[in-house]
């Protein structure tokens, strides 16, 4: 029978879980930190749209994980910025009852935002597969877990990467569904990532205070540029259209306990934690020096994001002019480099 190692207990990982206890199917949380001890020595506090249950799971620190079998999959619900710790802590663990195999031939299944993980996955595991989620979660608050979606718990998009679907990746969809979730298999899910990266390049601006048509403005900016350096490096981006599976009727519960403007992102600032920005934002950095393209908005977030994570502290909205004119300086550097003659080179 196969068995989930969910690996990472936040919002995506405790909700999956909650849900996967809920239905029946085996699994196994683990998990570091207050966050995991807490749901080890008393449960998680899990609140959907229903209402509020204690829940007892199978739930594990990473001290002491538990053995591997030869039938589990691991579902990797970390974020981004911790994936690389992750993926090399579960490759070489040896599984149950043989002295040759290891974890990185099964199957492991990517839940990060960005494009970052799977590559980094397939270094390691043979059998990687991507999913893209969107689901409104929230962990702020250790041992309880908030999820907002409705009737479903959220929507996830599932295929083997770089490409293809198969038997594994069905399975694990039909067992998603069977654990209230709305749930498909893509055999491109590199188009699906893509697209929501065009979304998650937006969260950054959770972080900041300012006039609500600035904000706007500045949005479309972030997207524009990810847009850009994302097809000059060969992505294109699925669209809603393209769905096997309905979503008309899934929402965001009124009075779920989830609001606007309050992410993954910002859930990872108030909680003091590590920061995401740099595989979102600092994604399209990164390919936008790739190939030779200027992203001074997306540049501009992810270097103060990533002053205030070294801060440690993140209590009140940044002001959002400190943002602008950071962009603005870089976009009028940027312009004066194109704008300067070459020098002559010689031999």
């Amino acid at each position: 029978m196969t068995r989930y190692i969910i690996i990472g207990a936040g919002a995506v990982g405790a909700s999956l879980a909650a849900q996967f206890e809920l239905s029946g199917l085996d699994y196994a949380l683990v998990g570091r930190g207050a966050q995991i001890r807490h749901i080890i020595d008393r449960g998680l506090t899990y609140q959907r749209p229903a209402g509020t249950r204690q829940i007892r799971l199978n739930a594990f620190d990473t001290a002491q994980p538990p053995p591997l079998r030869q039938d589990d999959i691991l579902l990797l619900t970390v974020k981004s910025q911790d994936a690389a710790e992750a993926l090399a802590f579960w490759s070489w663990r040896a599984l149950e009852g043989s002295e040759t195999l290891t974890a990185s031939g099964l199957p492991i299944v990517t839940f990060q935002n960005g494009l970052a993980t799977e590559a980094a996955a397939l270094r390691l595991f043979a059998n990687v597969y991507g999913a893209s989620i969107l689901t409104p979660a929230r962990f702020t608050e250790t041992g309880k877990v908030v999820v907002g979606g409705d009737p479903k718990v959220a929507i996830v998009t599932l295929g083997r990467y770089p490409h293809g679907a198969d038997e594994t990746a069905a399975r694990l969809v039909a067992d998603l569904v069977r654990s209230d979730y709305i749930a498909e298999t893509s055999s491109d899910i590199r188009r699906w990532k893509a697209a929501k990266l065009l979304h998650n390049v937006r969260n950054v601006l959770e972080l900041f205070d300012g006039a609500e048509d600035a904000r706007a403005a500045f949005s479309a900016a972030l997207v524009e540029e990810a847009e850009a350096v994302l097809k000059a490096a060969g992505y294109s981006f699925a669209s809603p259209s393209e769905r096997t599976v309905s979503i008309v009727n899934w929402k965001i519960a009124e009075n779920s306990g989830i609001r606007p403007g309050q992410q993954s992102t910002w859930q990872s600032f108030t909680r003091g934690a590590s920061s995401e920005v740099d595989y979102l934002n600092g994604e399209i950095v990164l390919l936008g020096r790739l190939h030779g393209i200027d992203t001074p908005f997306n540049q501009a977030a992810q270097e103060i994001a990533g002053s205030v994570a070294r801060q440690g502290g993140f209590t009140t909205l940044l002001p959002f002019a400190s943002l602008r004119r950071l962009a603005e300086n870089h976009l009028s550097f940027s312009t004066l480099s194109h704008s300067r003659p070459k020098a002559h080179q010689t031999d």
